[in-house]
Order: structure tokens, then sequence, then C-alpha cells
């Protein structure tokens, strides 16, 4: 289908919704919470390309000075990424952190200007389940240019913890998030947000994961509150207090040497976690990892650099055993490495 045409669709659907009742102050229609939502989320495009591995994703402002929240992802495993506007302006954006349990991911746009529309982090929320919600992102890059992102309308069927996967690897957060009935589960999806009715941003939607317990697609997202504490960890450069204060770390946490490999030399804040070495015999050796390969997760956390991979193994007991998902060529290769009990 045509992609003007699928986005026309999709307009004509939201616009023909019911009136939504009460709004917030200033917001008096759904065009006017539609125009107000559309100049705050933004298209991201980065590294991708591979098989299940989709190059873009979507982000919201939330700050004036060009600040983007959004999920971390292999999108974002490059110095720099593209950041496309909803006036179709493009600008570089660079990766200030990632909180690695919610899997949040904060960018700030490459520009000097101060005065970008953004979504307030303190902004009050009072879901319930049964209320109608609004969830805008560019699912399926719809959006190109200065096209709108696609909006769709459902309901917050549930509020629960999140037991989810995606493959081998369980997501590490497991606080309350919103479950919707609408089909926010999809490439590109994201990173958008999930708005009441009233333009009030209630939550981040979340990566694509399956639930534990049926095995079907999660339609869901971060509790803005969540999304807002996540954001200010990273602009703090705090970056280890999600995992402390979720009382993560373990006693005898897992090591380069229990494992059987080491990386390449860490030389600059972003150096990409490259096996250097695989020891014989080691349970490196046993999973048949090659030197050259690419960490890029473990045990369901992001790794797109060496100090990534060495945050990580503080998470983890050095008695378990540990999914590791490497790149090696442009083929994914999933391991587990069971610990090498050390002297």
């Amino acid at each position: 289908m045509n992609r003007y045409l699928l986005l026309a669709i999709l307009g004509a659907a939201c616009f023909s919704l019911p009136a939504f009742g009460q709004r917030a102050e200033g917001l008096g229609s759904f065009a006017e919470v539609n125009r107000y939502a559309q100049e705050r989320s933004v298209k991201i495009y980065g590294v991708g390309g591979l098989r299940q591995l989709e190059a873009y994703q979507s982000g919201v402002l939330v700050s004036a000075e060009g600040h983007i929240a959004t999920v971390a992802s292999l999108v974002l495993d490059d110095d720099t990424v593209t950041v496309l506007l909803s006036t179709g302006q493009r600008l570089e954006a660079s990766v200030v952190g990632v909180d690695p349990l919610l899997d949040v991911a904060v960018l700030k746009l490459d520009t000097d200007e101060a005065d970008f529309p953004y979504f307030d982090l303190t902004a009050e929320q009072m879901p319930y389940e049964g209320m109608r919600v609004l969830a805008f992102s560019n699912l399926y890059n719809v959006a190109t240019g200065d096209e709108p992102v696609s909006v769709l309308h459902g309901v917050l069927s549930v509020i629960a913890p999140l037991e989810a996967r995606r493959g081998a690897f369980s997501s590490r957060f497991r606080g309350d998030v919103y479950i919707v009935d609408a089909a926010t589960n999809n490439p590109g999806a994201p990173g958008g947000v999930l708005l009441d009715t009233t333009g009030q941003p209630l939550g981040m939607l979340g990566k694509e994961l399956k639930s534990e317990l049926t095995g079907s697609w999660l339609n869901y997202a971060l509790p803005w509150e969540r999304v807002g504490q996540s954001v200010n960890r990273i602009l703090r450069g705090d970056l280890g207090s999600a995992i402390a204060e979720a009382d993560q770390l373990p006693e005898n946490p897992a090591t380069f040497a229990s494992l059987g490999f080491r990386l390449v030399p860490s030389v600059v804040a972003r150096t990409p976690p490259y096996i250097d070495a695989v020891l014989p015999g080691s349970p490196a050796a046993s999973a048949d990892l090659m030197p050259d390969d690419l960490i890029i997760a473990l045990a369901g956390m992001r790794t797109g650099t060496h100090i990534d991979v060495e945050k990580a193994l503080m998470q983890l007991p050095g008695d378990q055993p540990i999914r590791l998902t490497v790149l090696r060529g442009n083929m994914l290769v999933e391991v587990e490495l069971v610990p090498m009990a050390m002297p």
C-alpha cells in the first residue's frame, strides 16, 4: 500500500474519533492535542538493516535545548544518529546515556537552539484501567519527511508488572507498565509517546517484547514518571543508581576471566566491545565465540561499548549461566556461557 494512502487512512480513522470530553487547559479539541503531540514527536534513524534489526524508531523531545527520550536499541549504536523533526528538519544527535534497567536512552540534538517544544517530564498523570489513550509513533516508518507520525486510539487495558522477553532474553524491568489494546508493538513504534485524551503524557512506548505468560506480543508503555526519573539520572551522569536502588548488584559478579574471553582495549569512551581473544578450554571457547565477534547484548542488556559490557558483568551473578548475543559478520549468534569457578 502507498505510504501516503496508509497515512491518510490512519489520519481519517483518528479524526473520526468520538468527542473526548474535558481537555487539559489550552487543548480544546483533538486537532489541538494532535498538533501538540506531533510537534514534540521525532523520528530517529541510525544503525540497522540486518535481519530483524530496523534502522529507525521514535522519540520525544523532553527539553527546550533538544534532549530526546527514546528506547535504548541497536539503532543508537553509532557516534551520532539522524533525527527528523515534525517540521521536516533533519539534525544530528548524540547519545547522552542509557539506563540499563528501563532501556531508556537520552539523545541531544547537535544544535545551539534552545526553544524546542517538549513534553514536561514532571507532568502529573492519573492513569486508570479503562481510560482512553492515544499513541503517537512512526510505526513502520510511514512518515519519512514532514508528514505527521501515526496516531492510534485505544484503551489502557491493564496496569501490571512487565513480564516479557525478546528471544532468549527477559526484560530486566519488573515494575508496572500500561498494557493497551492498540497495536503499538510494531517496528518503529518504540520510543513513541502514550497520551491521555487531553494531551497529558502517560508513558513511553516500549521495545518489541513478548509476554512470558502467553507468548503474545505486548502493546505497552513505560510509565511517564519512571521515564522522567530515568532521563534525570542520565542527565546527572548517575547511571549506576538505578541498579543500586533496585538491589541488583550480586556479591560475586561475573568476570571476563570466569567467562574466558577478553575485549579489545578500551581506548576511547565509545570503544566497541569486540572480542580480542578467547581462552582455550574456557566457557567462551566451548560456546565457539571467536575473536572479532561484536557483543551487542549481555543477559538482555544492550552493550554498545566496552564500558557497557563491564557494567553489565557487574550486575550478573558469577555462578549462573549468562546469555550472550554477538554480531559475526552479518549474522546474529546467541550463546549461553556457564562461568568457571574462580580460585
